[in-house]
């Protein structure tokens, strides 16, 4: 009767969603075409067994009926008893063996592994399928896998599968606040948190703990690693196990991240001293606490004595110390505690030419190798620095011989653009995760040390910074789901290439038509070159803003401050000597054979030199090119690319739904012309430091650009641009009246142009904004050309710089010479209307 009950249920949920709004991500489920909807229905069951009712057997149950549903059209009976060849079977391996099954599965599948098998009888023919899992939590990963393969037209008549996790610990990193905000996120707000408690609805936390089971993900850190010791009370408890009752099913494992003085500040004790008796207890107290209410709870991650968080040093104890005593409350519950390696002194004296931020994660834990308990694991950055471009990967994975070790990636793009670009990360992740140490000769590559695999550590594994919000599609762009699935999809298999795992998710998130396939994978293939390019080459790192946003151009910001991300850019040269010989030692933190690649400018990779080398301009490099040059010619091929992919998209446009079809090429649009703000930024600021001019002309000329300040102007004043660099010609005008005009007079040849206007659009109101040709005629009609928008989109600025540098694009204009073009704006509390300029854009 439950079973009946349960049917009729499932039968009312929808095959996919009513709108393609991108909140489905890559379970969109979506029908499959004629022909391998017909293959497929020939091959998927039409009943499904359980053996078990836990809640992650009963999830996998149901997402194979909803699953096939959507697909396939089949309505998948669930049944007490076997029989027939299109029976379905899930269960785990144990609960299949029972009474000698003929179902059973022969052979251990390991640590949280699943198989997908076709059962014959004595004869040879077929019974059915079987889905048998390690344990529930694999069964439901089992389903998952199953239902990608349905979706990607990869099923047979004979499926042999079997799959295990590299590593143990597959988690993600949230940084949200209790008040509802997130650090790096760009998606909207927490999911979790809101107003200091958790929010009342948490039915997104169950659709993401879908998404997440989907990639064999188990844990995740549901707070900041900048942690509010509030989490860590009697009043939060039962909040947590309400996220962890909503996650459970999915066999997600929550995980928090907690303040190194809660002792102190929760405990109200005098100290937070990890030596000190009192303080051992309350850590044992409280989690022992913890686990009466939430028995799965994952583990603890730490941020300590880093960028202002206390940390052991406060009482002269070391980072062993620190983790040890709480993971030994830890222990006795079955939970990990992941200590972050991100410590520095963002304090240091950038005078100091021996200063190094890129060494301190080797400085601070190489000695304190063995010192730590076995479940505690050094969470560690795939770079030295902190999330950048390019960096090399960090000398850290190669020092810890007696250590678990977890690479953490950072999915949400603080310095990516934060969602507002495409950038696909799994080419430079996997870069780092395929990078051989050489720690024990040849063959020991970080994806196998964070395994544990290389010295036989126990436990270690990926750790991913996701940061999703209650923007429909997650991430606030369609196309940044991408390194979501991605991570996922190495976390379990780093051995993927990046051309799998981005073909497999192009066609579950916009199905198989070839066309679309090939341009939406080459734009994220393409897309972490393209962004380096236009930002920071050579080891240069983003160059963005990084004592502020991190999110637009601003050359200089890295240098003279304690922070640490210094490229040494002077008149003369550009990059940090990281050598033995001469600099700060760096190179030397790696095993001999990459030590001695990193020594060498004549052997250090194009990518990384200025990361490693300080070089005159003129210096040629592997490719033959100068680095001035370098720099130019990357910087105008990366925006021509973005530009190009603009076209690509819009080429697609009666391929894809149009909802997606119409966010993804705003999106595109904005990041073409943030590319060209980036290009010329960078650009205009080297040629003016070096004095070196572009071979090509192309830096500091710009045909068809016309300057506001130089237009004929009503109300508008003069303002300046910070950085200089992120502004056209001698600055910017803003309206400092009720309405101002600019002016412009096209003094080109007649034809059809775009009319590109490229204004500021700050984050402290909404100024409205027209353009108008007053002497145009409409193509059949006696209406002038116009156009109006309002500056409110989501930047996170309020000042005139890089990151608030956008335009407004008129297309497919019919020009005169001598045609004038006058912009109007109205400004909007403290945003002024601001102009950079008109270019004129011959089509």
């Amino acid at each position: 009767m439950r079973i009946l009950v349960t049917f009729l249920l499932l039968a009312l949920i929808p095959a996919t969603a009513a709108a393609e709004d991108g909140h489905a991500a890559w379970l969109r489920y979506a029908p499959l075409e004629s022909a391998a909807r017909t293959r497929a229905a020939s091959l998927v069951p039409d009943r499904i067994v359980t053996r078990g009712d836990s809640p992650q057997i009963l999830r996998a149950r149901d997402e194979l009926i909803r699953g096939i549903r959507g697909m396939v059209g089949r309505e998948v009976r669930p049944e007490l008893l076997l029989g027939g060849p299109r029976t379905m079977v899930i269960g785990t391996t144990a609960q299949l063996a029972q009474g000698g099954s003929a179902w059973a599965i022969s052979g251990p599948l390991g640590r949280d592994g699943y198989a997908i098998e076709t059962v014959r009888d004595a004869a040879g023919a077929v019974n059915g399928t079987v889905i048998a899992g390690e344990s529930d939590r694999s069964v439901l990963y089992g389903v998952f896998a199953y239902l990608r393969k349905v979706a990607l037209g990869q099923l047979s008549a004979d499926l042999r599968e079997r799959s295990a996790p590299l590593a143990p610990v597959r988690w993600l990193n949230h940084w949200d606040n209790l008040d509802g905000t997130i650090e790096r996120g760009y998606g909207g707000r927490s999911i979790f948190w809101e107003g200091g408690r958790i929010r009342d609805d948490l039915s997104l936390v169950d659709d993401y703990g879908r998404l997440l089971a989907s990639l064999g993900i188990n844990g995740l850190a549901i707070n900041s690693v900048n942690a509010n010791p509030l989490v860590l009370t009697l009043e939060f408890l039962p909040q947590i196990k309400q996220v962890a009752d909503v996650l459970r099913p999915w066999g997600v494992q929550v995980v928090l991240a907690v303040d190194f003085a809660s002792p102190q500040k929760v405990g109200k004790l005098e100290t937070y001293d990890p030596l000190d008796p009192r303080v051992v207890d309350w850590w044992k107290n409280t989690l022992d606490t913890i686990y009466s209410r939430v028995p799965d709870l994952g583990g603890i991650v730490l941020k300590a004595d880093s960028e202002g968080r206390v940390g052991p040093s406060a009482y002269k104890r070391t980072h062993a110390d620190a983790a040890n005593v709480i993971a030994r409350a830890l222990k006795p519950h079955g939970g990990v505690f992941c200590y972050r390696g991100f410590v520095y002194d963002h304090r240091m004296d950038w005078r100091n030419l021996k200063n190094d931020r890129a060494r301190a994660a080797y400085d601070n834990f190489k000695s304190l190798d063995g010192q730590f308990d076995d479940n505690v694991i050094i969470q560690i950055k795939h770079g030295p620095i902190d999330f950048q471009v390019r960096e090399p990967t960090s000398p850290l994975f190669g020092a810890l011989e007696k250590t678990n070790e977890a690479i953490e990636l950072q999915i949400t793009q603080e310095y990516f653009g934060q969602g507002r670009h495409t950038v696909f990360l799994v080419p430079m992740w996997k870069e780092t995760l395929d990078f051989d140490m050489q720690v024990k000769g040849p063959g020991t590559t970080v994806k196998q040390i964070v395994a544990g695999k290389t010295w036989g550590n126990p436990t270690g594994g990926f750790i991913g910074v996701s940061n999703v919000g209650r923007d429909p599609n997650w991430f606030g762009n369609h196309m940044s789901q991408a390194n979501l699935y991605g991570f996922g999809r190495l976390a379990w298999n780093p051995d993927l290439t990046s051309k799998e795992i981005i073909d497999e998710w192009t066609r579950l998130t916009f199905g198989s038509d070839p066309t679309v396939v090939e341009t939406v994978n080459n734009i994220q293939l393409q897309s972490w070159r393209v962004f380096e390019n236009y930002t920071g080459p050579l080891g240069l790192q983003t160059l963005t803003d990084i004592v502020g946003n991190h999110f637009g151009v601003s050359v200089e910001a890295s240098e003279r401050n304690g922070w640490g991300q210094w490229h040494r850019a002077d008149e003369k040269g550009v990059g940090m000597d990281r050598t033995v010989s001469t600099g700060t030692g760096y190179s030397g933190q790696y095993a001999p054979a990459i030590a001695k690649l990193y020594e060498s400018v004549e052997t250090t990779p194009d990518d990384l030199v200025l990361f490693l080398h300080h070089l005159p301009y003129d210096y040629k490099l592997r490719s033959g090119k100068t680095v001035i040059q370098f720099i130019y010619d990357s910087h105008y091929d990366g925006a021509d690319a973005v530009a190009g992919w603009v076209r690509d998209w819009k080429a697609l446009e009666k391929r894809v739904d149009a909802d997606r079809s119409a966010a993804i090429l705003k999106q595109l649009e904005y990041q073409a012309g943030a590319a060209v703000v980036w290009r010329d930024a960078v650009a205009r600021w080297f040629h003016r430091t070096s004095g070196i001019p572009d071979a090509a002309g192309r830096v500091g000329s710009y045909p068809g650009r016309l300057e506001a300040e130089k237009s004929v102007l009503e109300g508008y004043v003069p303002a300046a641009v910070t950085p200089w660099e992120a502004g056209s010609g001698d600055g910017a005008v803003e309206c400092k009246a009720q309405k101002c005009t600019a002016t412009f007079t096209h003094t080109g040849d007649p034809g059809r142009y775009d009319i590109v206007v490229q204004y500021f659009d700050v984050n402290s109101g909404a100024a409205r904004y027209s353009v108008r040709l007053p002497g145009v005629p409409a193509a059949k009609g006696s209406k002038p050309v116009q156009a109006e928008w309002t500056a409110n989109d989501r930047f996170p600025t309020r000042r005139l710089d890089g990151g608030s540098s956008t335009r407004f694009i008129l297309p497919n204009v019919a020009l005169k010479t001598g045609d004038q073009i006058v912009v109007e704006g109205i400004p909007d509390g403290a945003e002024t209307a601001a102009l950079d300029y008109i270019e004129i854009l011959k089509r």
